[in-house]
């Protein structure tokens, strides 16, 4: 990776964890030594069925120090509404809307659905919703100031990665 993909890694994280400096640090440990990260966390690794380098490891590495911080919340395809809401509402990033969660939970849509309409809904509170894309059939979500979506895609394609925030 060039040095300003690197640096777009690292922007990736501040942004998203702006109080954690393990999350960047765990990301560029995978994007520095591949071989020796994923020896070091091969049992983690192991869930996610990877047990070699390969080009999206930072960006796996970033989602699983964002999810162990409480950044993050991972959810299937096909998540029910209440879930999905729980998971959301239980992140560190999360806003105090109680009223928000409530009827986010009452929802009743297709899981992508029923993102965009929470995306949607979130933005009122100044809050964006967006997915980091991991190739998978799994929706890894984050939470932040909804001024700043627009930094984590652009940052996200810099590295080498995608996010995409959800709604608007």
């Amino acid at each position: 990776m060039t040095a300003p993909a690197r640096d777009a890694l690292l922007a990736v994280a501040a942004l998203l964890a702006p109080d954690v400096p393990q999350v960047a640090e765990h990301a560029v440990a995978a994007l520095d030594d591949p071989g020796a990260f994923v020896l070091a966390h091969a049992e983690r690794l192991e869930e996610r069925g990877i047990d070699e380098p390969f080009p999206l490891l930072a960006w796996i590495a970033l989602v699983n120090a964002l999810d162990d911080h409480e950044l993050l919340a991972e959810v299937d395809w096909k998540e029910s509404a209440g879930e999905i809401s729980g998971l959301l509402r239980a992140l560190r990033s999360a806003p105090p809307a109680d009223e928000l969660w409530t009827a986010l939970a009452r929802i009743e849509l297709p899981t992508y659905e029923f993102l965009e309409a929470a995306g949607n809904r979130l933005h009122s509170t100044g809050t964006a919703l967006a997915v980091l894309d991991i190739e998978s059939d799994c929706y890894p979500l984050v939470l932040l100031p909804a001024a700043r979506g627009d930094d984590l895609t652009a940052f996200a394609g810099a590295a080498g990665f995608t996010a995409e925030v959800l709604g608007r």
